[in-house]
């Protein structure tokens, strides 16, 4: 029917690891953390308010390129399509997780830096699109 789709800003709070599903196909996933932050007008000081949990995917290419750059604690920027996952735990709980399926993913300039490596491309049919960038090094912003 309609597909959501999204950006979301935050950090990586667990290692991407990389899963089968029952069809065998490979897929990357992990966990990251939105929080919101608001000024405190009267003591001018930056609080913590609400934390949004998510569970990232990724597959092919953008899969790859996870793999060898992003780690736990890095700021990303994630952009895909939203959706929730109904499962029941062991127990027989019925839970539901937030995923973002993503399209795109990429550190958050505002709080890292970062220098560009880029990786030859060979013998795919997407060998004419322009190289992919990888993190080489990061560096957190103070």
């Amino acid at each position: 029917m309609y597909e959501t789709h999204g950006t979301v800003v935050g950090t990586v709070i667990t290692s991407p690891v990389t899963r089968s599903n029952a069809a065998g196909d490979e897929f990357l996933s992990f966990r990251m953390a939105s929080t919101v932050r608001r000024r405190d007008h009267a003591t001018g000081e930056w609080r913590d308010a609400s934390t949004l949990y998510l569970t990232v995917t990724c597959r092919r290419r953008l899969m790859a390129g996870v793999v060898q750059s992003m780690a736990k604690g890095d700021p990303v920027i994630v952009t895909g399509e939203l959706r929730t996952t109904e499962y029941t735990t062991r127990d027989g709980i019925a839970r539901s997780d937030l995923e973002l399926s993503a399209t795109a993913i990429g550190p958050d300039l505002a709080r890292c830096t970062v220098v560009l490596e880029r990786a030859a491309r060979t013998g795919d049919a997407d060998a004419a699109t322009p190289a992919t960038e990888q993190v080489a090094t990061r560096s957190l912003v103070a």
